[in-house]
């Protein structure tokens, strides 16, 4: 888990969002406003809502673009855990909150690599394709990478 999590107003233009990113050199920031978490943008919403739309990175704000209804995870999740809820919400990146704070956050590349977490995540998607689940688009080459 990241545990230093970089994060910007809501009100915040999208071009300062995509500077921050580029900056940090990550993949989503944590939309917040005096300590409470109030969303997510992350580079795909960059591409799928401003750059395909052709909307102005300069006038649109973070809070148009970024997911409001985050699934959050808590710091005594069990790795298997966190990875089930992912790949059943279909998402990346999974803030940690302890008491209505975020503490951190983890994503799904960052347990990939993790080789020691490796089997127990293929047991994780093994389960999940048994039971019928089919991974998303967007995770499939990750998900392929690891499980025949």
């Amino acid at each position: 888990m990241v545990h230093k999590v970089i994060t910007i107003d809501p009100k915040a233009k999208v071009k300062e969002a995509a500077r921050l990113m580029n900056r940090h050199e990550i993949g989503c920031l944590i939309a917040a406003k005096q300590g409470k978490v109030l969303g997510i943008i992350t580079e795909r919403d960059l591409l799928k809502k401003v750059v395909e739309q052709s909307r102005d990175p300069e006038k649109t704000e973070v809070h148009e673009i970024m997911s409001k209804h985050l699934v959050v995870g808590t710091p005594h999740m069990e790795i298997p855990d966190a990875v089930r809820l992912m790949l059943q919400k279909k998402i990346k990146k999974l803030p940690i909150l302890a008491e209505g704070k975020m503490i951190g956050l983890v994503t799904l590349t960052d347990i990939a690599r993790t080789t020691r977490i490796e089997p127990q995540m293929i047991g994780v998607i093994k389960e999940l394709r048994k039971n019928g689940w089919l991974p998303p688009k967007h995770m499939k080459k990750i998900l392929d990478f690891y499980v025949v």
